[in-house]
């Protein structure tokens, strides 16, 4: 209950927006985000035409933990948009961007400001594999190639479910490496 008050307070959600009006997290952020191009490029593979497995997300997380729920859903959207631009990997559709603007606040309304461990990383990747991967994605890929929605759930549930503990582990893993290293850089005096 107290983690769904905090997801739908809006001082939460002004306090990660005025992250942005520091230069130095809009330059991070840019960094973050030709990591994730890089990774998108030379770090996913494509499981059949409806399942890809990468790293390109990453960075995302990174951000939303760092700066919240705003800027990583900002990122996200972003991000989505020019990984598009850059390359081009079948038709845009826009559903892809809110569903990756939604995992970045799902992460950064989870992770924003509190101490990393294990089951808030678990319940955040949870969160984002059932809502957005699962749910919403499979939902734009019926929507996109007309495949029956009930055809595309099985494969993607498994998908999910095999990476969920593999994505929780390395997730928990690069947020107390970025907790220990990097935050420093960013905690306001």
């Amino acid at each position: 209950m107290a983690e769904n008050k905090r997801f739908m307070d809006g001082s939460l959600w002004l306090r990660s927006l005025g992250e942005f009006r520091r230069l130095n997290v809009v330059a991070f952020c840019g960094m973050m985000c030709a990591l994730a191009m890089v990774l998108n490029m030379v770090a996913s593979i494509s499981v059949g035409p409806y399942v890809r497995i990468g790293f390109s997300g990453l960075p995302n997380q990174v951000v939303a933990y760092l700066f919240g729920p705003a800027v990583g859903g900002i990122f996200g959207a972003a991000l989505d948009v020019i990984k598009y631009l850059i390359k081009p990997d079948g038709a845009f559709f826009p559903g892809f961007t809110v569903s990756a603007a939604l995992g970045g606040m799902i992460y950064g309304a989870l992770l924003y400001k509190k101490k990393v461990s294990l089951p808030r990383v678990f319940a955040a990747q949870l969160l984002v594999k059932v809502l957005v991967n699962i749910l919403l994605n499979t939902l734009w890929l019926n929507m996109m190639y007309g495949k029956g929605f009930m055809a595309l759930l099985p494969a993607r549930i498994v998908s999910n479910a095999v990476m969920l503990p593999i994505d929780t582990a390395i997730m928990y893993v690069m947020l107390q490496a970025v907790d220990r290293t990097i935050r420093k850089y960013f905690e306001q005096k």
